[in-house]
């Protein structure tokens, strides 16, 4: 019911559980050796909480997710940066929440078009 709610509500957040403990917050980048994660709990006012929430509507809507929230709103997320955890991504299993990697932005997706001529037979 909780996660429910939480996933209608803000479908930025992540749960992830880490070395036996569940984290709540929002993932800033995932590669195969470091998962980054803004950890909502960590948080020590109720202003900077309120201000997790609203910037992650905020990237949520207005991006395109694949870029992080630490580059996508840098200037307004600096304040929250007291709160990231760094977590060895082998040991992290994501409950759920959008996985943002930084790598992907430089795969290139590129779409081969293959022209075909053919004769038409004289008639």
């Amino acid at each position: 019911m909780l996660r429910q709610t939480i996933q209608e509500k803000y479908p930025f957040i992540n749960v992830l559980k880490y070395g036996g403990k569940e984290y709540v917050g929002l993932i800033v980048n995932q590669d195969h050796n470091v998962t980054t994660i803004i950890d909502y709990e960590l948080l020590k006012t109720l202003q900077d909480k309120e201000k997790l929430l609203e910037l992650g509507g905020v990237w949520w809507l207005e991006s395109n997710r694949s870029i992080p929230i630490t580059i996508f709103l840098k200037k307004d997320i600096d304040t929250l940066k007291y709160a990231i955890v760094n977590m060895h991504t082998r040991a992290v299993t994501v409950m759920f929440g959008p996985i943002v990697n930084l790598s992907d932005l430089h795969a290139k997706k590129t779409k081969r078009k293959s022209i075909h001529l053919v004769r038409q037979p004289k008639k």
